[in-house]
């Protein structure tokens, strides 16, 4: 097909061509084709496909009735009635670069992405100009884990068509998932430039923006995309949880009120991990993870079921996440994969993270048995490399966290999967089989909140290293800018934990304790002005706030042993932050509430046997923290307990932890070789 043939041919396949097969309209059926197509041009998709049926009576083998009323099957997101449909009109005529390109558009939204890859290769080999199927496989391409790749043909995508907004801004989506993120903002904006009223790129625009830590900037950028097309998926939490950070808490409570009607009504509005610091409700945290995990990462039936291994020698146990580097998650776990029982475990480490090769990363990859980057990899490619090592467990230590990849267990990577660790709550997806928890985390009758089932730890779900590097420098309160006297609370956590409801609190315990401070990170300096501003509007000197400069860890956690009480925030608790400020002798105060994420202080005071600093209200939380300033010897019995709790601890026995876990591994397993269904695991203390 020569040039000039290939373009007759595209403008035979656009959207509303006139393109007739096997049997001739009537001039009228033509006039009624003419209104169907206006009709679908215009939006009114009920009508246009109301008229392509009654025409498909009288031209049954038309292609262009065919591919336009699949094409509003796609519209209406009715995927396989739009592959099916589609898939007619290509049995009729296969060389239709349009309706392969729309066939594709529908087989990824269905996440057959191997297939909507194949079908946007065919269109571009039938029509090498047609620059909406290469930005198409380009998303593909990105679905795949494949971003190099599909900036590729993004690029060619722009190239034939320098004009096309949308290109740039799926080219900016590529570039960030590279790490090249001022790149990923330049495109961004040229696709602005292009189309001013382009709501999409002005919320990647914003996410990239907020990679880059320029917050003020990521939220504005979320807020003009709001603007123009306020349903956009997940915009809501995005632009929330951006104020979060910088602390702004204008019309907070409205806000968390419209979230919970759009999540009860079903609404994709709401990354799970973004809800735990907002809102205390273990039903509204399972139906956000539900829509989430539906829309991002549903269960995938492209690989065939995983039929029962033959019993291994050792059972093979996976961990993945992005995090096997210098990151709380390790921080926590890199002794567990060194001491595992080797007589009894094999242990493998799937990383989709950053190839660091800092501390963490080094000592990972010389803990496990096996260590492989499955970056450049799918989500399905590396389920087939986990199925081909007949993994008996996958573990999920991300879940929805940054840079996760859910898409890994929706695939099937293993007969058993577990959610542990770095998010704390329900994924809420069918394929997850258990949640790694423990009795305060997740009471029995809370378990209707988890669609898993609940392996229930003793002592504590949180593992640790035994020992920290903790810097010996020698220091005074001079040195990190405290008063030299006075009552000093200290919070560690990120800014986004912090609520208006939660600050209110602090303000009014510094009220009562005169000459205190509030000890707190500085992550950006708008969140530090702004945090000011409410301690002034409350009453309290701005000077009693005062901020930390981010440092390396050993040198933080020698810094911390100055503070007096460290305040948890609810509703999201301090986690790895809770348990490093127990290990250097620093009491924690917390307030338990309802959901997952707001016990886990709860958990660990348990596991250092200090309940009697876990409070159920704000009173009860505020009223513990001024007695325990105002008369130090209560507090004195409270640290030399702690201290000398501290060598015999269970959340710091990580010998005792490992027992545990793999006594709960050993029951999952010998469920699964028994044909039995996951059930509730009660695992019983061996200590």
């Amino acid at each position: 097909m020569n040039r000039a043939e290939r373009r007759r041919q595209q403008k035979r396949d656009k959207k509303a061509s006139k393109d007739m097969k096997s049997i001739e309209p009537t001039s009228e059926q033509t006039k009624m084709i003419e209104d169907a197509v206006a009709l679908h041009q215009s939006g009114q998709l009920d009508l246009a496909e109301i008229q392509y049926k009654k025409l498909l009576n009288y031209l049954p083998d038309s292609t262009l009735l065919l591919t336009n009323l699949g094409t509003i099957a796609l519209q209406k997101g009715r995927l396989e009635d739009a592959v099916r449909i589609i898939g007619k009109s290509l049995q009729i005529n296969s060389n239709q670069p349009n309706a392969l390109n729309n066939r594709g558009n529908a087989l990824r939204d269905l996440n057959r992405l191997d297939e909507a890859l194949a079908s946007y290769d065919r269109a571009i080999a039938l029509n090498p100009d047609y620059a909406e199927a290469y930005s198409n496989r380009g998303n593909a391409l990105q679905d795949l884990n494949r971003p190099d790749e599909a900036l590729a043909s993004y690029d060619r995508a722009i190239a034939l068509n320098p004009d096309y907004a949308e290109a740039y801004s799926n080219r900016g989506n590529a570039l960030k998932d590279l790490n090249r993120l001022e790149e990923a903002l330049a495109s961004f904006d040229h696709a602005i430039a292009l189309n001013p009223d382009y709501a999409d790129a002005y919320s990647n625009r914003g996410s990239a923006l907020k990679d880059l830590k320029r917050l003020d900037e990521a939220l504005a950028s979320y807020d003009r995309a709001i603007a123009l097309k306020p349903d956009i998926d997940f915009i809501l939490g995005e632009s929330l949880h951006t104020k979060m950070h910088l602390c702004i808490w204008n019309n907070f409570q409205n806000c968390l009120n419209e979230l919970t009607d759009k999540i009860n009504n079903g609404e994709t509005v709401l990354n799970p991990f973004s809800l735990l610091a907002l809102i205390d409700d273990p039903n509204i945290q399972r139906k956000t993870s539900e829509i989430y995990v539906n829309k991002k990462s549903p269960q995938s039936n492209i690989l065939p079921k995983i039929y029962r291994y033959h019993g291994h020698e050792k059972i093979r146990i996976g961990y993945f996440s992005a995090d096997f580097r210098n990151h709380p998650v390790s921080y926590l776990t890199a002794e567990l994969y060194e001491i595992h029982d080797r007589d009894k475990f094999e242990i493998y480490a799937f990383s989709f993270g950053p190839d660091t090769k800092d501390e963490m990363n080094i000592r990972i990859k010389a803990g496990v048995d096996h260590f492989h980057d499955v970056r450049s990899m799918s989500d399905k490619d590396v389920a087939i490399l986990a199925r081909s090592f007949e993994l008996d467990i996958a573990v999920d230590l991300g879940g929805f966290t940054k840079d996760s990849r859910t898409g890994i267990f929706s695939e099937g990577s293993a007969p058993i999967q577990v959610n542990y660790l770095g998010y704390p709550g329900t994924m809420a997806a069918e394929y997850m089989d258990y949640i790694i928890a423990d009795h305060t985390l997740i009471p029995e009758s809370h378990q209707r909140y988890y669609s898993e089932k609940v392996v229930y730890l003793p002592n504590s779900y949180q593992v640790n290293v035994s020992k920290r590097k903790i810097s010996k420098i020698s220091l005074t309160r001079h040195d990190v800018g405290l008063p030299n006297t006075g009552f000093v609370f200290s919070c560690f956590n990120n800014n986004y934990k912090i609520t208006p409801y939660t600050f209110s609190g602090w303000m009014r315990i510094l009220e009562a304790v005169e000459g205190s401070v509030l000890w707190l990170l500085e992550s950006n300096s708008s969140a530090v002005s702004n945090l000011k501003k409410e301690a002034t509007k409350s009453g309290i000197n701005e000077d009693r706030l005062i901020f930390a400069k981010h440092i390396p860890v050993a040198e933080h956690l020698n810094r911390i042993q100055l503070a007096d009480l460290f305040l948890d925030t609810l509703p999201y608790n301090a986690h790895t932050t809770t348990s490093d400020a127990l290990r250097i002798g620093l009491p924690v105060l917390t307030c338990m509430g309802n959901s997952f994420a707001s016990r886990v202080a709860a958990s660990l005071l348990n596991a250092v046997n200090l309940p009697e600093l876990i409070t159920t209200t704000q009173e009860q939380y505020e009223s513990l923290a001024i007695q325990l300033a105002l008369h130090p010897e209560k507090l004195k019995i409270i640290k030399d307990k702690l201290i000398n709790n501290l060598p015999t601890a269970p959340l710091y026995d990580t010998p005792l932890f490992t027992r545990h876990l793999e006594s709960a591994y050993l029951t999952m397993y010998d469920r699964y070789q028994h044909g039995l269904d996951p059930d509730h695991i009660y695992v019983e203390n061996y200590k």
